[in-house]
């Protein structure tokens, strides 16, 4: 075996390295997630928050992996955003920026921790409101989070992924909402967030992907954004974008002397992950990153939103397809739901009856796990009861 061949080997599920790397950043990311939840109140700004979710991740991946011979990467995969209401995505203000959340607001929080190029990201919907969530608010975090738990279960080896597209369309239709067109769940490698394989939100003649089988030992980042209007979102004002991307296969000689500082900058801090312009020089960054993206050295994000009075949630998730099944990784419990709908159609009730542990077949010796442990061999298949109408949250 060729050093390229083992070091390919070690760096997926089947080296316990890996695992633990990508548990330890879901870990961070998940106490990230509650941090911020527990900073949601009224009148709190928005950037101030954002900013608390970065520099936990900063802070706690720090602490860990210091005494090493290797120098390894670590910090934010993905800058934490809080779009509110129809505002759907990537929101993640400039510090000059005095946006507030407001009793009722409904929030999606999205953010992601990586440990050595390892990702594990997470989106949530929080409701800024003491009690249940009641409605149309809750029918659309249900649809989110139904279609979620339906998506864990067939994002499995053997299936395909046109299989989860047509899955989630179905769940969301069920409590009379949209899946958002656009987003799209990636597989995730090592130092890359958004892999070749590609699970669709919505299947249409403008967006199309390769059909894809998905295969033990892989990860994916499940992404589920579902709206109570059409599902289309539009972005308003570019100047809102504050998310970017190196593209790290291009290249272009820029012209202005700020583009080059900013450019710089980014090679040095950002090389790979997405990051925000609020870790940039803010008057610097405004000049220089135009140039950037018109050149296509960055992927921005846009800041998408559906129309106003329309309400948007969004779950994702990290996967990894262990060999004894599927193991979601990050999550938040959500609140209390009470939706106007409840699911009575069979193949969805099927589908979420689906265990996502698999137990190993044959008749040979049981690995013995250490006392309190499950082995691998015991892993209990877990089914969500559809009864719950979607109000509840795998841990």
């Amino acid at each position: 075996m060729s050093d390229d061949e083992r070091e390919e080997r070690e760096l997926d599920l089947t080296s316990a390295e890996v695992v633990t790397k990508y548990k330890n950043a879901a870990e961070i990311v998940n106490r990230a997630l509650q941090l911020v939840i527990s900073e949601c109140k009224p009148k709190a700004k928005i950037v101030d928050i954002c900013e608390k979710g970065d520099a936990f991740i900063r802070e706690q991946t720090g602490n860990m992996y210091k005494n090493v011979k290797r120098k390894i990467e670590r910090g934010v995969a993905f800058p934490t955003c809080m779009s509110v209401n129809n505002t759907v995505c990537h929101y993640s203000p400039l510090a000059s920026d005095e946006s507030v959340l407001e009793e009722g607001d409904i929030v999606k929080i999205d953010m992601g921790c990586h440990i050595d190029g390892f990702i594990a990201v997470v989106a949530h919907t929080h409701v800024l409101q003491g009690g249940p969530v009641t409605g149309r608010a809750a029918d659309v975090i249900a649809a989110a989070n139904t279609a979620a738990e339906v998506a864990l279960r067939l994002v499995r080896p053997g299936k395909k992924n046109k299989d989860v597209t047509e899955a989630i369309q179905k769940v969301a239709a069920a409590y009379d909402c949209k899946i958002v067109e656009g987003v799209l769940s990636h597989q995730m490698k090592q130092f890359v967030i958004d892999g070749n394989k590609v699970v669709l939100s919505v299947s249409n003649s403008e967006t199309r992907v390769d059909d894809a089988e998905f295969e033990e030992n892989e990860v994916y980042s499940i992404d589920i954004v579902t709206s109570t209007g059409e599902g289309k979102p539009k972005m308003l004002d570019e100047k809102h974008t504050t998310i970017y991307k190196r593209a790290v296969d291009k290249n272009y000689h820029l012209k202005m002397k700020a583009s080059r500082f900013i450019f710089s900058e980014i090679n040095q801090k950002f090389p790979i992950m997405p990051f925000s312009a609020r870790a940039l020089e803010e008057k610097r960054a405004r000049l220089g990153l135009v140039e950037c993206v018109n050149h296509d050295l960055l992927q921005p994000y846009p800041v998408l939103h559906e129309k106003p009075g329309d309400l948007v949630a969004h779950i994702k998730f990290t996967v990894l397809l262990m060999p004894n099944g599927s193991d979601r990784i990050t999550s938040h419990p959500l609140q209390e739901l009470q939706p106007t709908k409840t699911i009575d159609d069979p193949e969805i009730k099927n589908w979420l009856a689906l265990g996502t542990k698999t137990k190993k077949k044959g008749g040979g010796k049981k690995k013995k796990g250490k006392k309190g442990e499950k082995t691998e061999d015991s892993a209990e298949p877990e089914r969500m009861d559809a009864t719950t109408n979607g109000a509840t949250a795998q841990e």
